[in-house]
């Protein structure tokens, strides 16, 4: 075979190959289908007489999961393969329900098993997009305990109703993800943020770098001097230190929270976790993972890891579960009180028996005179 036959076999090849491969992923991109929903007065009327809002505002949109990780729209709506400009609206009005499952297997399945599932059968049905919404997927890593509730759990549950057998509600409210209970299969870990004493608020990551003089990528070369890859409890008091300098002063503020693992989403009556023992000991595999949570400009979070004896430490004073959680430089101070008081007792009780013959000699030559 000749040069110019072989030319010719490979443009041949390359032609239907071009044909087979579908373009249909290069045809349509995000900002075509923004064209029309950046319009935020964009809408349509459902059957029932409601109105569906179809308006993305592309400012949040940019920053979810989906868009930063190139998911494009077409890719959950996989039934749109064409836009067509001569039609008032150019794909299908009605689309079909997005299948989730086609990316996100292993959590389709933890879900199939579920509580929320099972309501499908009361005549509920619960998609995915109920708890995590339609376009603004966002990262969860650094956001604290009550943002997390907020946009799954509180949606749906008051959890005042309930809960009348645990102690303390609001403070288990507050520090711990609703979750670590009713997710038990789920691995867990204490997420640390600097709460600013003076401000009286939580000190943004972009704050807190400025004031160390560092970023995302030399955080750990500022803070890890002994190159380990864990925050001792020395290097978190340095830390605080380096924060003083700036005239900063604080906390840590811990929160018991999950890790996003597709197990979050196995959730059955009857399956939360009541043994208050599993936290409120000292050996509790719960406090073995405990990290300082950074959160980045697109919303996604960086965690460095730190040493668990932190939590006993007085930097972390607003996580404290009893039995589970002790803070050693107290445990000191009420040693030192304990045993100041037996001394002054026992020096006391000493200084009378020492005493004791000279005070019944006053006494005797007391009585000698009143006769």
């Amino acid at each position: 075979m000749n040069l110019k036959t072989c030319f010719l076999v490979g443009v041949f090849t390359a032609l239907i190959s071009s044909c087979l491969i579908s373009t249909r992923a290069y045809a349509i991109e995000n900002d075509e289908c923004m064209e029309c929903h950046s319009d935020d007065s964009l809408a349509r009327s459902e059957s029932e007489g409601m109105k569906e809002d179809l308006y993305i505002d592309y400012n949040r949109f940019k920053y979810s999961v989906h868009n930063v990780n190139g998911i494009t729209c077409i890719d959950c709506h996989a039934d749109i393969e064409e836009l067509n400009w001569d039609n008032e609206v150019p794909h299908p009005t009605s689309l079909a329900m997005v299948d989730c499952d086609g990316c996100h297997e292993e959590e389709g399945e933890a879900y199939l098993d579920s509580v929320h599932k099972k309501a499908g059968g009361k005549g509920i049905t619960i998609p995915c997009y109920a708890c995590h919404g339609y376009h603004f997927v966002s990262h969860l890593e650094s956001d604290s305990v009550f943002e997390r509730e907020n946009k799954f759990c509180l949606k749906c549950h008051n959890p005042n109703n309930f809960h009348e057998w645990l102690p303390q509600k609001e403070t288990h409210f507050a520090f711990v993800e609703c979750a670590v209970c009713h997710a038990p299969e789920s691995p867990r870990y204490i997420s640390l943020r600097f709460y600013d004493l003076i401000s009286n608020k939580f000190l943004g990551t972009k704050d807190l770098l400025a004031a160390l003089d560092t970023d995302y990528d030399t955080f750990m070369d500022k803070l890890d001097k002994d190159k380990n890859d864990v925050i001792s409890l020395e290097e978190l008091e340095d830390m605080v230190l380096l924060l003083r300098q700036k005239d900063i002063r604080g906390t840590f503020h811990g929160e018991l929270v999950l890790e996003l693992v597709p197990t979050v989403h196995h959730i059955n009556r009857g399956g939360a976790n009541r043994e208050c023992e599993q936290c409120h000991n000292p050996q509790s595999p719960f406090f073995e993972e405990v990290y300082i949570s950074l959160s980045k400009e697109d919303g996604s979070g960086q965690r460095q890891k730190v040493e668990r004896r932190v939590l006993e430490s007085y930097y972390v004073n607003h996580f404290y579960a009893i039995g589970g959680t002790r803070v050693r430089s107290l445990d000191k101070i009420g040693l030192v009180l304990i045993v100041g008081g037996l001394s002054v007792v026992a020096g006391h009780l000493l200084v009378r028996i020492a005493t004791a013959p000279l005070r019944r000699k006053r006494k005797e030559k007391k009585d000698e005179f009143s006769i």
